[in-house]
């Protein structure tokens, strides 16, 4: 059971504020799920999750936008600890959090989801597989990688996490994203060079 829930708010760095709309995924079963990306407004997500048990909350990564509700929700926090600094900028000492690895495998649902580390967007961000479905964060989007140009980030690093660790994926592997659009990674894999040309 996967459920996206749409909050807005807004994304600072580097001096500048901007609009944004993100995706709430919120994935398991009628007992307990998972809350990915716990976005802007923590009573929309609770009244989406209803009387289900949050087991975790996992961060893609650590800009304000992806993590400002997340100790509003009442679980354990799950964060590469490579983004460590974005969630000081947040939360400083005040909320703790349990640091991902690569490959670390997570349960919900009866269902069993794989960490992949694709730094880039940020030096910790992750991505989190299962049945088929990947969560994206940041990382990919429905026309190319997330965005480089600021703090932290790195476009060479995000197109070689992409290339090595998620376009090597079965083609139809539905790609749920941090903004956006779903898509697949079959519908994105024929367009690397094309990004890369471009830089962005």
């Amino acid at each position: 059971m996967i459920d996206r829930v749409i909050t807005s708010g807004t994304f600072s760095l580097d001096g500048g504020t901007w609009e944004v709309d993100n995706n709430v995924w919120i994935v398991g079963d009628a007992r307990e799920v998972i809350v990915i990306d716990a976005s802007h407004s923590a009573s929309v997500i609770l009244d989406r999750v209803g009387d289900r048990t949050i087991k975790a909350v996992f961060c893609t990564h650590g800009h304000n936008d992806h993590i400002n509700a997340a100790a509003e929700l009442g679980a354990p926090i799950l964060l590469h600890p490579a983004d460590h600094m974005l969630w000081e900028a947040v939360y400083g000492d005040a909320v703790p959090y349990t640091p991902l690895s690569d490959g670390e495998k997570l349960e919900v649902g009866g269902v069993s989801f794989e960490v992949i580390h694709t730094p880039g967007h940020s030096p910790g961000a992750v991505c989190l597989l299962g049945q088929g479905v990947l969560f994206s964060g940041d990382t990919l989007f429905k026309g190319g990688p997330g965005a480089t140009g600021r703090s932290f980030s790195s476009f060479e690093t995000i197109i070689e996490s992409i290339r090595t660790r998620l376009l090597v994926l079965p083609p139809e592997t539905v790609v749920k994203t941090g903004h956006g659009d779903s898509t697949t990674i079959g519908t994105e894999a024929p367009h690397l060079e094309e990004w890369i040309a471009r830089g962005y």
